[in-house]
């Protein structure tokens, strides 16, 4: 199993400065390069102080000029904020950057403001996201974008330069936030991006649905294994991990809530989002009980208490990989010795 970074990007109540979080992230991201992580990881997200990481390939170019090892990779890029043809077009330029070493990581994106910014209609996402996600994985593999009827982005048959030198299979994940989602996910030829905000038993019955969807669509591929999403916090003294943990994941989880309105969002009534009406109404029922609940299902205490989690998550997921998050819900991190 490989362990990743993921930068966080977040600015709680604008406690300190966006430069200070910049510049603490990519110290941050130069001490995983240095200590032996496998990747680094971005998302995508705008306008507030949740994530602010408006443009991921922007940082992970960064990133693979600070190493010529270090796979990277985006959790995700929320395609339909975006034109298909510069997807296509910045994707191929990475991955030469990269020398082959980035996983796309693509979504549909949940958050009516961050859409409302960007001017696309949220009841189109679903749509959009189909269409975009078709033009882009086509073009990736035969280096091409052609000339086909299309309801959002009729385009005129195009050559991608450079051209993609490498497959993406086997390199693209994609976030499913509602069961409805994992057929399509499976159709793409997508691994999951798993986040621990629902059960563990949950998580496995739609890992096992999606792994069902996958071999009625791939009989003669096996599914890939999932990537998981962890927050963690570790100290010595497991009584302040506890408290610190409580304080700082739980701020992070209350930053989504917010970010998302989850509970009061209206998203059962937007076409699409259908799915989200059962998780909508069991928060809404007890917001602080579910923030409690993502705290547990997260990997926080002494060295050997996390240890312990991680172990229990992996075997909960069978993981390929874990992704972790250390700073957020406006902690600020040590700054490692340089001695």
């Amino acid at each position: 199993m490989k362990f990743g970074y993921a930068a966080t990007f977040q600015n709680c109540f604008k406690a300190r400065s966006d430069y200070d979080v910049w510049r603490d992230e990519l110290r941050l991201t130069d001490f995983v390069i240095d200590n032996g992580f496998d990747s680094v990881w971005a998302t995508e997200h705008h306008f507030t102080d949740y994530e602010m990481s408006p443009n991921p390939l922007q940082y992970l170019s960064w990133v693979v000029g600070r190493s010529s090892s270090i796979e990277i990779g985006t959790m995700v890029l929320v395609i339909p904020w975006h034109d298909p043809m510069r997807i296509a077009e910045e994707v191929a330029v990475l991955d030469h950057l990269a020398d082959g070493r980035f996983t796309f990581g693509i979504g549909r994106g949940v958050c009516d403001f961050e859409y409302q910014g960007m001017r696309i209609p949220m009841e189109e996402s679903r749509e959009r996201f189909d269409e975009i996600a078709d033009i882009v994985l086509e073009a990736l593999e035969t280096g091409r974008i052609e000339e086909k009827p299309r309801k959002f982005y009729p385009m005129a048959p195009r050559d991608i330069r450079p051209e993609p030198f490498k497959s993406f299979k086997g390199r693209l994940v994609a976030a499913a936030g509602s069961t409805p989602s994992l057929p399509i996910m499976a159709r793409l030829g997508a691994g999951l991006l798993l986040v621990p905000s629902k059960s563990w038993d949950q998580i496995e019955e739609e890992t096992g649905i999606y792994r069902g969807h996958w071999a009625e669509m791939h009989p003669d591929t096996p599914a890939p294994r999932p990537l998981l999403d962890q927050f963690i916090f570790v100290h010595e003294d497991a009584e302040v991990a506890k408290q610190k943990a409580h304080q700082y994941l739980g701020t992070y989880y209350r930053e989504v809530l917010k970010h998302y309105k989850f509970g009061a969002s209206g998203l059962e009534k937007v076409k699409g989002y259908e799915g989200y009406t059962q998780w909508e109404t069991k928060i809404a029922a007890d917001p602080d009980g579910h923030v409690n609940d993502f705290i547990e299902r997260n990997a926080w205490g002494t060295p050997d208490q996390v240890i312990e989690k991680l172990t229990h998550a992996h075997q909960r997921t069978n993981c390929s990989q874990i992704l972790a998050h250390a700073f957020m819900g406006a902690c600020r991190p040590t700054r490692p010795s340089t001695a």
